[in-house]
């Protein structure tokens, strides 16, 4: 499956609570299994008035469904080409790339 990122505009979404939360998950949680096997939430990052989630999926199409069914807006979804973090410094370079 392809890695995707997903911005969500929520204004206030950074005051939510765990009750809140834990609804927004559950609810997420439903559409997903309507969609399942085809795409998973990973996790997310919760900002003032955004979240940042990383979802796998089939295609984009499917996080585009998952926005829809759950009513969460995808406000931007951008395919993951690769990862990287402070490892990456010191890990061996296969193949002339990047690790």
């Amino acid at each position: 499956m392809r890695k995707y990122l997903i911005e969500r505009s929520l204004p206030g979404i950074g005051r939510a609570g765990a009750v809140q939360l834990r609804q927004a998950a559950e609810t997420s949680n439903d559409a997903l299994a309507r969609l399942a096997p085809d795409v998973q939430w990973v996790h997310s990052f919760v900002t003032d008035d955004a979240t940042f989630c990383l979802y796998l999926a089939r295609d984009a199409e499917l996080v585009r469904r998952h926005a829809e069914l759950s009513g969460f807006p995808a406000t931007r979804i951008t395919e993951v080409r690769t990862m990287f973090d402070p490892t990456t410094a010191t890990a061996p370079v296969l193949g002339g790339g990047v690790a």
